[in-house]
C-alpha cells in the first residue's frame, strides 16, 4: 500500500528551532512536528498516518519514495521522534554491509528500540538488502528508507515485503511560495513577487533546490536591492541548475513521452519533449538512436524514408554538433510525428521469431535449396525451382517457399496506411494464387 504525503505548512512555530546560522536554509526550515508537514489530513489512510503521529507500539518500517526535495528526511525524523527510538542515518552511498552489522549490534545491546534510515536505499546491491531482512523480520530495529526511484525497479521483493512505501509528491507552486516565503523572512531579503513566482515554478516541486536557489540569491545580491526578474535569470543562468537526472526514473518518464507523442502523430509535444531532454542535458545521441529504432518499429513500410532520414540525422548530428545539430533533430522529429504509422513489420517480425524457435528443425524443401556441385543436383537440390523474374508478373503464382509445417502462414499483413496500402494490394493479389 501507498501513501502520499507533502512537505512544508504554514509559516507558524514548529520548524527546526536551531541556533546553528550556519547551518544549510533547507535544514534550518526542516519542521520540527507534523502538523507542520502539508498534506498529513489528506493521505490514502487517516488511521495508518494517526499512528505514525502517536508513536505508540513498535515502528513500521516503510520505504519513503519521491522526487527531491519532497520531505523524505524528514518525514523519517519525524517517525523516529513519534516513537522516540534511537534513530539511525546512513547514506547508502557511503555504507555496506559493515556498517549494517554494526548497527544491529548496537540495537541488541541498547534499551530502547532502533530505527535505521538509510538515505538512497536504491543504491543497495541484492547482497545489501537482504541484510536487512533478518533484523527487520526479527524486530530488531524497524527499516526507513528514502529513494527517488521506483521501488518496483529498484529493491528486491523480500524487503518490499516488508515495508510499507509511501509516495511523495512534488510540491505544488502555492506551497512552494509559502516556504520562499519563510525563507526571505529567515534570510532578511527583498525578493519581487513574479520574480518569486518565476523561482517556485523553476524549482518543479523541490523545496531544497528553492531554498538553495534563495540562499544562493541572497548571497549574491545582498539586502540593499530587491531581487528582479532579472536578477534571477541571470542567477540561474549563471548556476547551471538542471532539473533532469540521466540514469533516474525521470529520464525514462520524459522519452516516454516523446515516443508516445512521436506514435501519437503530435509534432508539437514530440517538439516540446525532445528538446526538454536536450535543453536539460541529454546526449542527442540517445534521442536520435530512439528515433532510427521508432522510424522502423512505428512507421516501417507506411513511409520507408523515415528510416534513411532518421539514419541521415545520426550522421548529420556527428558532422556539424551542436548547437547547429538541433535542426535536422527537429526535422527528424516533425516527419516522424507527421508520417502515416504501422508497425506491421515489426509484429511480423515477432510473429516470425516465435516460429523460428517453435519450428527450428524444420528442412529446407529441395526446391529451394542452392545446387553447386553435381551430386547436390542429382539428389533433388534445386529441383524444379522457378525463377520469379521469367515470369510476366514479376512472381510465381502459388509457389511454396515456407516448409510444409508453416504452408499458408502469414506474418506480414500490410495496413492501409501511405506506403502499404499498394504493398497490401500486391501481396494480396499472390496470396490468393496460394489458396
Amino acid at each position: 500500500m501507498t501513501e502520499n504525503l507533502s512537505l512544508f505548512n504554514d509559516e507558524s512555530p514548529g520548524f527546526n528551532e536551531r541556533s546553528d546560522f550556519g547551518a544549510p536554509l533547507a535544514d534550518r526550515l526542516r519542521p520540527a512536528a507534523w502538523d507542520k508537514v502539508c498534506g498529513v489530513e489528506e493521505i490514502f489512510d487517516p488511521a495508518f498516518m494517526d499512528f505514525l503521529k502517536k508513536g505508540q507500539g513498535r515502528a513500521p518500517s516503510l520505504v519513503l519514495w519521491g522526487p527531491p526535495g519532497t520531505g523524505k528526511t524528514t518525514i523519517a525524523r519525524l517517525v523516529g521522534k513519534s516513537f522516540k527510538c534511537n534513530f539511525i542515518e546512513l547514506s547508502a552511498v557511503l555504507a555496506g554491509v559493515k556498517e549494517i552489522r554494526d548497527v544491529v549490534q548496537k540495537a541488541e545491546q541498547a534499551a530502547n528500540p532502533t530505527i535505521l534510515f538509510i538515505d538512497e536505499i536504491h543504491r543497495f546491491n541484492k547482497a545489501q538488502q537482504d541484510a536487512l531482512l533478518p533484523h527487520i523480520e526479527s524486530g530488531t530495529l524497524s527499516f526507513i528508507g528514502a529513494t527517488t526511484e521506483n521501488p518496483s525497479f529498484y529493491l528486491n521483493s523480500a524487503l518490499l515485503s516488508r515495508v510499507k512505501v509511501i509516495v511523495l509528491k512534488p510540491l505544488s507552486e502555492r506551497e512552494l511560495l509559502k516556504i520562499a516565503e519563510r525563507a526571505i523572512k529567515e534570510l532578511d531579503i527583498s525578493v519581487e513577487h513574479d520574480a518569486l513566482l518565476r523561482l517556485c515554478k523553476f524549482a518543479c516541486g523541490d523545496a531544497r533546490q528553492l531554498l538553495n536557489s534563495l540562499e544562493g540569491i541572497a548571497a549574491s545580491y545582498g539586502k540593499k536591492d530587491p531581487v528582479t526578474v532579472l536578477h534571477l535569470e541571470t542567477y540561474l543562468k549563471n548556476s547551471g541548475a538542471v532539473f533532469y537526472d540521466r540514469d533516474g526514473e525521470e529520464h525514462y518518464n520524459l522519452i516516454s513521452a516523446f515516443i508516445k507523442s512521436l506514435r501519437g502523430s503530435d509534432p508539437d509535444a514530440a517538439l516540446y519533449w525532445c528538446f526538454r531532454m536536450i535543453e536539460a542535458g541529454e546526449d542527442p545521441r540517445f534521442i536520435i538512436r530512439r528515433m532510427i529504432c521508432f522510424a522502423s518499429e512505428d512507421i516501417g513500410n507506411a513511409a520507408p524514408y523515415a528510416l534513411t532520414l532518421a539514419v541521415s540525422t545520426y550522421e548529420a548530428f556527428e558532422r556539424i554538433g551542436m548547437p547547429e545539430g538541433r535542426i535536422p533533430i527537429a526535422q527528424c522529429v516533425t516527419y516522424l510525428a507527421s508520417a502515416p504509422k504501422s508497425n506491421r513489420s515489426y509484429q511480423a517480425m515477432l510473429s516470425a521469431i516465435k516460429d523460428a524457435r517453435d519450428f527450428s528443425r524444420e528442412e529446407v524443401p529441395l526446391h529451394l535449396r542452392n545446387a553447386p556441385t553435381g551430386l547436390m543436383k542429382s539428389i533433388g537440390y534445386g529441383k524444379d525451382y522457378r525463377y520469379p523474374h521469367d515470369n510476366e508478373r514479376g512472381y510465381v503464382p502459388g509457389e511454396q517457399y515456407l516448409p510444409e509445417a508453416l504452408r499458408g502462414r502469414i506474418y506480414y499483413r500490410p495496413s492501409e496506411h501511405g506506403h502499404e496500402r499498394e504493398f497490401k494490394k500486391r501481396l494480396e493479389e499472390i496470396r490468393s494464387f496460394k489458396k
